[in-house]
Order: C-alpha cells, then sequence, then structure tokens
C-alpha cells in the first residue's frame, strides 16, 4: 500500500526539535516502510532538506504558512491508499474535499474532539469520512465518544511507544556507563536523582515538584532534582512562569538543578542517570510519552492520575499514582519512600522495564498501525 502520515505544523520530522507526535512518526515510519510505500509530511526546518529519502521512508517538507495546501497539492498528483493524519481533525473535511480517492485514518493524541476546539458539525463530518480514529489512550477515546457516541464502532486505542534500544537500565552495563559518565558530568556523583523530563509549563507542576523539596531534603538531603526541558521544543526562550521556576529554585541551589532543551537523541542518558521519574501533570495529560520513557531506562515512576498517565501504571508494582495531585506532601510523601527502600526503587524499575518489552515497544505500534491500515 502506498501510505502517507501527515505531522501537525508545529515541528518538523525526524523529531531533531523533539514533540511527541513527531518522535512517534519518526519511529514507526521506517517499521511501516518495510511492508509498504511510506511518505511522511512535516513542515520545513532550516536543518533539514525539503525533500529527502531515508529507511526507505520519503520525507516531503512544506511550508509552515501554507502547509496544508502544500500537502493537498502532493496528494493530488499521486495515489495514496491511506492518509493517515496526526491531531488535526479539522484537517480531515478539507483533505476530503480535495482528495477523495484515499481511506482516511485520524490518530488522536489530545482532547481535539473537545467542543471549544472542533464545533459539532465538523466532528461530524470528520467522523463520517475517517474509516478509523487510535488514541494513544482510553481516556482520550472516551473524550471523543463521550460526545459522537456513533464513533465508538471506529475508535480504537493504540497505545504509543518507545525505542527499547536508546534506553539503558542501570543494571546494564551500557547504563552504568551512562550513569557514571552522566553524574560526573553534572556533578551529582553520590547524589540521589529525582528527573522531570518535559516542558515547563504550569500545567505540567514543576513548580509543586520544587514546593515538595523541604520535606524531601529533611529525610534525604543528598537529593538533586534535575528537570530537563524548557519552555517549548527546541526554545529556550525564558517566560515569566520559568522565570518563577528558576526563583524558585535559587531557594535551593545546592538541590535543584535546570538542564533547559536537550536533543531527542541525547534525553536516554538523562534517565540513565536518574533513580526516580516524576510526571507532575496538573492538566487532563493525554497519556505523556515520558511514562513510556522512564519505564524503558528501568526506573520507578511516580505520576499523576490526570487523564490517561494512570493507564499504564499499576500502583506499588511499576509505579505510584497520586490523586491528591496538587499537593507538594504526596509527592515528598512517596519519593522518601522510594528513596529509603532500595529493593523497592530496583523492583518497580524492573518491572517497568518488563511492561515496556512486553507491550511499549514500537514494533508493536507499527503492527497496530499495519493492521488498521489493511482494514481501512
Amino acid at each position: 500500500m502506498k501510505i502517507a502520515l501527515i505531522a501537525t505544523e508545529k515541528l518538523p520530522v525526524p523529531a531533531i526539535r523533539g514533540g511527541a507526535i513527531q518522535i512517534y512518526l519518526e519511529s514507526v515510519a521506517p517499521l511501516i516502510a518495510r511492508k509498504h510505500d511510506v511518505t511522511v509530511f512535516s513542515i520545513v526546518d532550516s536543518k533539514l532538506p525539503n525533500e529527502e529519502r531515508k529507511q526507505g521512508v520519503k520525507y516531503i517538507r512544506c511550508e509552515n504558512e501554507n502547509y496544508l495546501d502544500g500537502i493537498i497539492s502532493h496528494l493530488e498528483k499521486e495515489n495514496y491508499d491511506v492518509v493517515h493524519v496526526c491531531n488535526r481533525p479539522i484537517w480531515i473535511n478539507q483533505l476530503h474535499a480535495k482528495v477523495p480517492g484515499p481511506k482516511y485514518v485520524l490518530s488522536v493524541h489530545n482532547e481535539m474532539f473537545a467542543e471549544g476546539k472542533l464545533a459539532q458539525e465538523t466532528g461530524e463530518r470528520c467522523i463520517s469520512h475517517v474509516s478509523n480514529i487510535v488514541t494513544v489512550s482510553d481516556f482520550i477515546g472516551h473524550t471523543i465518544t463521550d460526545r459522537f457516541p456513533y464513533a465508538k464502532d471506529k475508535v480504537q486505542t493504540v497505545y504509543s511507544g518507545v525505542d527499547l534500544d536508546t534506553y539503558h537500565p542501570k543494571w546494564t552495563s551500557d547504563g552504568r556507563e551512562i550513569r557514571k559518565m552522566m553524574r560526573r558530568k553534572l556533578d551529582l556523583e553520590g547524589k540521589n536523582v529525582i528527573l522531570f523530563v518535559g516542558r515547563l509549563s504550569k500545567v505540567k507542576g514543576p513548580h509543586i515538584l520544587i514546593q515538595a523539596l523541604p520535606e524531601i531534603i529533611k529525610r534525604n538531603p543528598d537529593t538533586y532534582l534535575v528537570f530537563v526541558g524548557s519552555k517549548w521544543f527546541g526554545d529556550d526562550f525564558v517566560n515569566n512562569y520559568v522565570k518563577y521556576l528558576y526563583r524558585l529554585g535559587t531557594l535551593y541551589m545546592d538541590n535543584v538543578k535546570f538542564i533547559k532543551f536537550v536533543e531527542p537523541a541525547d534525553i536516554p542518558n538523562y534517565y540513565s542517570m536518574a533513580d526516580i521519574f516524576v510526571c507532575c501533570s496538573q492538566w487532563q495529560e493525554p497519556l505523556a510519552r515520558v511514562h513510556y520513557e522512564a519505564m524503558a531506562a528501568g526506573l520507578p515512576l511516580i505520576t499523576t492520575n490526570r487523564g490517561g498517565n494512570k493507564e499504564v501504571i499499576k500502583n506499588g508494582h511499576n509505579g505510584y499514582i497520586i490523586d491528591n495531585f496538587d499537593d507538594p506532601s504526596e509527592y515528598a510523601k512517596h519519593i522518601n519512600n522510594l528513596l529509603e527502600d532500595s529493593s523497592m526503587r530496583n523492583r518497580l524499575g524492573e518491572n517497568g522495564r518488563s511492561i515496556t518489552e512486553d507491550s511499549f515497544g514500537f514494533e508493536r505500534v507499527a503492527y497496530q498501525l499495519q493492521t488498521v491500515y489493511e482494514n481501512a
């Protein structure tokens, strides 16, 4: 089959500037291309050519200002069997009107069918034009079917995944070496390292984690919170919220470290360095991909009950779910308990790695998507 995978207009593919959707497409496209003819559409970037072929995948990059028009122009010249649109239900109607031949598949990575984002009629038409809607979590699936119940037969959850070969738990030889190298580089030798990876945004909750620090260091003074991320993917611009975080951090200069934006290819090294991973989301998170990354790296994981996050965590097995997601004391309690019980940390981390090996590799994602395409 001839398949077009369409990224959003935010970031390029491959994911040189990060982005969950971009990582998703970069990872699954070569796997699907083993069996099918695959083209990935994304925006232009100064670091990438406008067209190239890589790992059996053709990449076409269109100008951001006329992104959808550029895609339509390419689709009209080719006979695609399946067009897979990521996270832009509003595009489906325009694409179908101009290029009605292919089967359309929509993947939904956020609450894109919410009333404030999509008009009722637009949503109804979108659903009528697609063969399948795949969602990154059951939570996101319900945000569609609760409003459009008749879409239920078209909606299915296809959880995202992780490249297992790039994440190295501390019990592996590569993991031990990376851990030693990174801790020396960041002057964290002999420290307890609590890791946060993600955008420095209020909805992601990093301020809650800093507010938990006094209770943590009271019992475990040799603890560092390490924040990897910036305001936006690939952008180290400091807005008012990030300034606020930095000010909070100065209160605990011996216990907080901000790393800013890290190239996606280097992110796994920071996981290998850490002891515990925390996702402190305050919003209804679709299901943050950091969960897969932390588990792949063999880290015990503390997350919130917001959105789809809890779907991949089993309390006491591979991590802990915090119900009082805006209470710093809840984070401190779980972090301290894990810091003071190395056997528990190890068990949860090993269970998480085992779960990712069984269920959350990108090979599984690609297989499920191919099944969707073939049945469209």
